[in-house]
């Protein structure tokens, strides 16, 4: 049985921002065209981000799939870390601000920002 690895950003117990990955079944369709289960959607938008775009430290306002279709996007987190997602790669976006909290850029989110010569085009695709 195959799987597919969804990259997940999200909020850990302490409110920052971390990534981790997850595998799930491809164990409906054929050996031809392995599928998962059927996922539900609420809806898309598509963003274009020109060379030199960066955004500010934020949390996602929905849990949503980022599929970057042209350019580069890097994610950063708290501490450093980052990951640059290429055009055909994905994340699942849950880093969603912890009820209860109040926002605090020093604490909270991750920052976005297109890289490399190409402007950057994205998918979002809420779940």
């Amino acid at each position: 049985m195959s799987t597919f690895t969804k990259v997940v950003l999200f909020t850990d117990t302490d409110g920052c921002a971390r990534f981790r990955e997850e595998t799930f079944a491809l164990d409906q369709g054929s050996p031809q065209s392995q599928l998962s289960a059927l996922m539900a959607s609420g809806g898309y938008q598509l963003r274009r981000s020109p060379v030199g775009f960066r955004s500010q430290f934020h949390c996602s306002g929905y849990t949503q799939w980022v599929f970057i279709l042209q350019g580069q996007m890097e994610i950063g987190l708290q501490g450093g870390v980052s990951r640059i997602f290429k055009p055909g790669e994905h994340f699942y976006s849950a880093d969603l601000l912890p009820p209860g909290h109040t926002f605090d850029p020093a604490v909270h989110g991750h920052w976005s920002r297109q890289v490399g010569p190409d402007e950057l085009v994205t998918l979002f695709l809420r779940a």
